[in-house]
């Protein structure tokens, strides 16, 4: 079986595509053939060491995948060999993968793999994000940061799920083209000078209710500083640079809230109702509520070029990794 492995932390080039023995799933737990995995910025930052979590080594990258249940572990009901899944894996990078029974959920025929892979980590970040910390409601304006990448799509188009007004900011046109065929209703730059006023004529004069902001970059506190009474801004990621500081009094006199966003953490602790959201997503995705922005896609060889891909953040929606021939698990 092949996989991707990794015995140090320092760059992408000391990882390796190796022969290893299958893994078999043990009691509670289901073996997947992967047909894809989703690449994320953080999946690279734990490769590299750059993560708060440090993985143990040798490590295999990737843990959002798309496939087929291989094999079935002692005490696991409600699923069969041959089932298409998605899953949360130990080391997706690779032809087979184990995961817990509790992070496998069915997907129909009629999802993409591709498509399914994706959903995993961005849109369960987004959408609780969105619903669990902004309690964000029908009609309310949000704002989303980085709004061309993986979890950007996904707030753009779960944002837009939930009845929300969308103003998506993004760097370059081709991005903020992007971010409009996702459903925004509105793009708008990234540039910091005169941004407030900018976005301020793009809503009517209002604030944003809410600010998904997976950078917190420049715009961290002109966003902030936009917000209409009442507002949330979620901080979700640091890919824009060092992390920032908010003066105490800014909250206050907003009456807002700065509410952190961290989808491994809800995982771990409301495990059911995480379940639950991606059971949701699976069916949004199913009939049409939204559908899983795709960006590049890399044979399973070009494994380095994704994961360099999606570190630089250059790229549109989320990054594919396709481990079988033509995603086919």
């Amino acid at each position: 079986m092949k996989i991707v492995s990794g015995s140090d932390l320092e760059s992408i080039q000391g990882y390796r595509l190796t022969e290893s023995a299958p893994p078999r799933a043990g009691a509670g737990e289901v073996t997947v053939n992967v047909a894809a995995c989703g690449v994320g910025y953080v999946d690279v930052l734990v490769a590299l060491g750059g993560y708060q979590v440090k993985p143990p080594l040798p490590h295999v990258p990737g843990s959002e995948v798309a496939g087929t249940v291989a094999e079935i572990g002692s005490g696991v009901e409600g699923l069969a060999v041959g089932q298409r899944v998605l899953a949360a894996v130990r080391g997706g990078f690779a032809e087979q993968a184990v995961a817990p029974a509790t992070a496998v959920f069915p997907i129909p025929e009629t999802l993409d793999i591709g498509a399914a892979a994706a959903l995993q980590v961005n849109y369960l970040t987004a959408l609780h994000g969105l619903r669990d910390r902004a309690d964000l409601q029908p009609g309310e304006r949000l704002v989303v940061t980085g709004a061309a990448g993986g979890v950007g799509t996904a707030a753009v188009q779960v944002g837009k799920a939930m009845g929300a007004e969308v103003v998506a900011v993004a760097s370059t046109a081709e991005k903020r083209s992007f971010a409009s065929d996702c459903g925004a209703d509105h793009v708008l730059d990234s540039e910091v000078d005169g941004w407030r006023e900018r976005l301020r004529d793009v809503l009517g004069g209002q604030g944003p209710d809410v600010i998904f902001d997976p950078l917190c970059g420049p715009l961290f506190e002109p966003a902030f500083r936009s917000l209409a009474w009442g507002g949330r801004h979620l901080v979700v990621g640091f890919v824009g640079g060092p992390i920032p500081a908010l003066r105490a009094n800014l909250p206050l006199m907003k009456g807002a809230g700065l509410l952190g966003v961290d989808v491994r953490q809800f995982k771990l602790f409301e495990a059911e109702k995480a379940a639950a959201h991606m059971r949701e997503l699976i069916a949004w995705s199913t009939d049409g509520h939204l559908s899983p922005a795709l960006g590049k896609r890399f044979a399973f060889a070009d494994f380095a070029a994704a994961m360099e891909h999606a570190h630089k953040g250059r790229g549109c929606g989320k990054t594919i990794l396709d481990i079988a021939p033509a995603g086919v698990g």
